[in-house]
């Protein structure tokens, strides 16, 4: 969250009700507005991120046709704009018909001002979040812009690809499945030397094994039933390219024997041709099993595995991934929507618990399907936990803060470094870095008492 002071647009065109609110909220640099071009000049001047309007607006404020007019231009002025409608208390079908296009939420009035105040919080969180995901993309760097990410393992994994692109090595991504490895495999592609040439993949485990060796080393005419002329494999295919072996764990064993030879003599030859054809080729592969364990089990040769792994790249699963879901299932919210024509949509609190407390067996490939089916499914404008389809988990946003988490910490260090030192208080604070009063100052904070 930034430090500076977040501004607030107010379009209200009763004086007595904007000098409350505007004394209520005094937490936010708040502005006014009265009508409808009132609003919109103050929209284009201040940009704020947050607005709350009364649909009731001049010259007909007993209708709420001019309100919704003034919706629609603020919403297609600054999409990315909260909008929190007020309504009369007996007005409900025109605040649903309001967050069906497109406004963030509303409130019925006399509204109470702390819960409003939560509300607009909310709506200024969610801004910050989806701002965060626009730069993210923008500064994300050469060719792994698809590589949305804030988690510190997931984004060395990214380093090591851009260090790693321009070498001319074999790369191994391990990971399990849905967690991204052909989308980096393509990263090192668009990064690398070769990028203006072609990246050819291939699914190993996909192909029935009868019909692999022919989509890898092509074959001649005549050299089964229905080969009726010259066909390239897929890694003649790739000369001067990249060539991404997915699933390379489900190769056969004897196609591993022919891959083999390849890789040391850098030659193909077509099945029923006799002429070796050289090719100069990039080789990545993947695989979402344990490699090392295949060759103990006698599935995948040794010697394969040391000429594809020259360099090896373990990607995380997304549940290892910190704040990761959240991130990518706002982009994910605004991709779908867009491609639908949903209009504005968001996550609800309720929503964001859930995605973040999902193992997500199925990584971001999971996720992804995840959010396109809430998106297409949600009834309104705010995506909740049963469009999901997970449990309703009970939104904790309030109490994730960073006083908090930064005193949980304290109290678990605390407590490890006292067990390990048997309570011997000038060990603690030692290990600990701090001086002993602090230590007991902290013991007396977090109701720790000294053993005897």
């Amino acid at each position: 969250m930034s430090d500076k002071r977040r501004t607030l647009l107010i379009v209200e065109d009763d004086p007595a009700l904007q000098k409350q609110m505007r004394w209520a909220f005094d937490a936010f640099d708040t502005v006014v507005a009265d009508d409808r071009e009132s609003a919109i000049a103050q929209l284009r001047r201040h940009e704020p991120a947050v607005v709350t309007m009364d649909l009731g607006l001049p010259p007909r404020p007993d209708d709420v046709s001019e309100g919704l007019r003034l919706l629609g231009e603020m919403l297609t002025l600054a999409p990315d704009t909260k909008i929190i409608v007020l309504t009369g208390q007996h007005d409900r079908d025109n605040a649903v018909k309001a967050v069906a296009l497109g406004a963030y939420d509303f409130f019925g009035k006399p509204f109470e001002p702390e819960l409003l105040s939560l509300t607009i919080d909310r709506a200024f969180r969610l801004h910050d979040l989806q701002m965060e995901n626009q730069r993210l993309k923008e500064v994300q760097g050469s060719g792994l812009t698809t590589v949305l990410t804030r988690d510190a393992g997931m984004l060395k994994v990214c380093r090591t690809v851009e260090r790693l692109a321009s070498a001319n090595v074999t790369v191994a991504l391990l990971g399990e499945s849905g967690t991204g490895k052909e989308i980096l495999a393509r990263g090192l592609h668009s990064l690398s030397p070769r990028a203006k040439e072609r990246f050819v993949a291939i699914n190993c485990a996909a192909i029935p094994e009868t019909l692999l060796e022919s989509e890898l080393f092509g074959y001649e005419k005549g050299a089964f039933t229905g080969a009726a002329r010259q066909t390239q494999g897929k890694i003649e295919a790739a000369h001067k390219g990249t060539f991404f072996l997915d699933e390379i764990g489900d190769l056969p064993l004897a196609l591993q024997a022919k891959l083999l030879r390849f890789l040391q003599e850098r030659v193909i030859e077509r099945i029923g041709g006799r002429e070796e054809i050289p090719v100069d080729v990039r080789i990545v592969c993947a695989t979402h099993r344990d490699l090392k364990g295949q060759i103990k089990a006698g599935l995948f040769r040794e010697d394969l595995y040391y000429r594809l792994a020259e360099i090896v790249i373990d990607i995380p699963p997304l549940r290892e991934r910190v704040g990761d879901a959240a991130l990518l299932a706002h982009a994910f919210v605004q991709r779908f929507a867009k491609e639908n024509g949903r209009g504005t949509m968001h996550l609800g609190d309720d929503a964001l618990a859930s995605i973040e407390t999902h193992p997500w067996p199925g990584n971001v490939r999971e996720l992804e399907n995840c959010l396109k089916r809430a998106v297409i499914m949600a009834d309104g404008n705010r995506i909740t936990a049963d469009d999901l389809g997970f449990d309703v988990t009970e939104a904790d946003i309030e109490h994730l803060n960073l006083r908090q988490v930064r005193d949980e910490a304290e109290r678990r260090a605390v407590v490890r470094v006292l067990a390990r030192t048997n309570g011997n208080i000038a060990r603690a604070a030692d290990v600990l870095g701090i001086s002993r009063p602090s230590l007991y100052d902290l013991m007396n904070r977090f109701g720790l008492k000294k053993e005897a």
